[in-house]
């Protein structure tokens, strides 16, 4: 009798070793060495006291948390301005862009994004386009949920020449943050949605656009970096048929 071939539903070991490496969101590797300063700490303060052995593994853990890098799936809309950060909308509202961006005197309509601790801090472009100005801008380190942190904090800020005009993404340290990290140059080609940096322990995004973007988001709500829409354009900006990545 001819054998009949198997009709179970087991996993095959391709598919769960897929499902496993799926479950885990990636670490970015300017994580790295705090991770591994966190956890050799951990272990030296864990030979003297189990309690600070707790105490240190709870916060590499948080370390390595706070460095996740996951995939998000962005619009392709020309039309559209996505979140640059994971966090919560501080301020919707025209406001001055910082004077060494070069955008002049007159107010822009700003949309801030809060991060706290816990927050995924990798920065991505609003919008695709070219970027033609990358100024850094030492400062205070307010509290970054304060309106005058966008003028006294230290800072770092892209102008990106959009297909619907000049759009600048301001990156602000806050109280406990201490580093920007901005990995995007002056001259090159950005994606919507494409990684350009991170702030490191708490901190703000501010997206500066022109008086003709929409706002779609209110204060107090929460943000997506890459996905969730903060603004939108009218007109017919042409759309690229794919996103780069």
């Amino acid at each position: 009798m001819e054998a009949q071939p198997e009709t179970g539903t087991a996993t095959s070991p391709m598919t769960l070793l897929d499902s496993v490496k799926n479950t885990f969101v990636p670490i970015h590797r300017e994580g790295y060495p705090f991770i591994a300063a966190f956890a050799a700490a951990t272990l030296f303060l864990g030979y003297f006291s189990s309690i600070l052995f707790w105490i240190g593994l709870i916060l590499t853990a948080w370390c390595i948390y706070f460095y996740r890098d996951p995939e998000r799936v962005t619009p392709v809309d020309d039309r559209l301005v996505v979140s640059p950060a994971d966090g919560v909308v501080s301020a919707v509202g025209p406001a001055v862009p910082p004077s060494e961006l070069g955008l002049g005197s007159g107010e822009m309509t700003r949309i801030s994004v809060f991060m706290n601790v816990f927050s995924c801090h990798i920065n991505r472009a609003p919008v695709r386009g070219r970027i033609t100005r990358i100024e850094h801008k030492p400062g205070k380190f307010l509290n970054a949920e304060l309106d005058k942190a966008s003028a006294e904090n230290e800072r770092n800020g892209l102008v990106i020449d959009s297909p619907n005009g000049t759009i600048a993404a301001v990156q602000i340290a806050g109280l406990v943050a201490r580093r920007i990290v901005c990995w995007a140059e002056t001259g090159g080609s950005i994606a919507i949605g494409e990684r350009f940096g991170l702030i490191r322990f708490g901190s703000r995004v501010d997206v500066f656009l022109p008086s003709n973007a929409v706002p779609r988001v209110a204060v107090g709500q929460t943000a997506v970096g890459g996905e969730t829409v903060l603004a939108e354009f009218g007109g017919t900006a042409v759309t690229p048929l794919v996103r780069i990545s």
